[in-house]
């Protein structure tokens, strides 16, 4: 065989194996040397992870061929450049997409202007785009009312606990975190509320509902059971400083991730889609109930733990939405216009 052939009949058996293997995913081709150097950067100076840095890379690499075609370099756009990029962004992607696109143009045009690369930062006058938040999951009163029913026939201390954890998280609207981590110390001495530690190491006082007290009554003298045995205490329970202590956590504590386990299980008990249950929904039950009966902004936001009202409002909306379907539903002059149109 000739060199020749040999040549080729290597790259064949080469291209052969490729094809038997798998596929290698192709890289995205760098449009600029300075988007290198924006890329390391990110790895070096602030540790990111290689998937952060492979999306930074295909959103400016696409960036990047998108000017190539309008004969610009990636490093010298304009803002009407870059601006035009995301109308065409816009108008085929989603605007959380977009958004995501737009920040890595403001990093990586903010790293060029701190590199002296240039004297000015194109991405700075754009606007993000707006995204409609998703109004939060809750259950209906009915449905919460189920799933303590179906707990409360448990019996025995992990019933005795379980309704325990829900009372209180349906009574106070707590985070998961700050529920299953609860101290001893946090019920207050008349007994009437929780004092509870939340983000930033803040405190609030919550109160609780009787419900919720008399569960906590019932509860209580079981607690030892989920408490570890004391060394050489002749197997008694030995001392833990939480309120919903756990035998097997390194925490100490039951866990969010078991928590939440025994709300799928009691939902499906409960015959409730459990894709539709977790300890932050019944956090969003308590919050729309609330409001449903009544209760002020003001009075939501300090028992949930928010720092600011914008964040509490969300639940008026879900509280608007239902006002919309049961007035479309059950007032007399809509019904008369759904029956007309179907007449008509």
């Amino acid at each position: 065989m000739t060199g020749s052939k040999k040549t080729v009949a290597k790259a064949g058996a080469k291209a052969g194996a490729k094809r038997r293997g798998r596929p290698c995913k192709p890289r995205p081709l760098a449009a600029s040397p300075h988007l290198d150097a924006f890329l390391d950067m990110l790895t070096a100076e602030r540790g990111a992870a290689v998937n952060t840095r492979l999306a930074y890379e295909r959103d400016l690499a696409d960036l990047g061929r998108w000017l190539a075609q309008r004969s610009v370099a990636l490093e010298a756009a304009g803002t009407e450049d870059l601006r035009a990029y995301l109308a065409v962004q816009s108008k085929d992607g989603a605007p959380r997409t977009v958004a995501r696109r737009l920040s890595a143009m403001r990093q990586f045009y903010r790293f060029l202007l701190s590199e002296g690369r240039r004297t000015d930062d194109p991405a700075s006058p754009l606007d993000s785009p707006k995204q409609g938040r998703p109004l939060p999951k809750i259950l209906t009163e009915a449905e919460v009312g189920a799933m303590l029913s179906t707990a409360e026939a448990r019996g025995g201390p992990e019933g005795l606990r379980l309704v325990a954890l829900l009372e209180v998280l349906y009574a106070t609207g707590l985070r998961v975190s700050e529920l299953v981590g609860l101290p001893m110390t946090a019920i207050m001495r008349d007994g009437r509320g929780l004092l509870v530690r939340g983000k930033g190491g803040k405190e609030r006082m919550v109160p609780l509902s009787d419900p919720a007290l008399a569960a906590l009554a019932g509860y209580i003298p079981f607690r030892g059971h989920f408490i570890p045995p004391s060394a050489g205490a002749g197997g008694e329970a030995g001392h833990s400083p939480f309120l919903f202590p756990s035998r097997i956590s390194a925490e100490g504590h039951l866990t969010r991730q078991r928590f939440a386990q025994l709300l799928k299980q009691l939902a499906i008990d409960a015959g409730i889609d459990p894709e539709k249950v977790s300890p932050h929904v019944l956090r969003h039950a308590f919050a729309t109930h609330l409001l449903d009966h009544g209760a002020d902004l003001r009075s939501v936001q300090k028992m949930l733990g928010h720092a600011d009202i914008a964040t509490t409002q969300i639940y008026t909306h879900v509280v608007t939405e239902r006002l919309k379907r049961v007035m479309h539903d059950h007032h007399p002059l809509a019904r008369r216009k759904v029956e007309e149109a179907s007449e008509g």
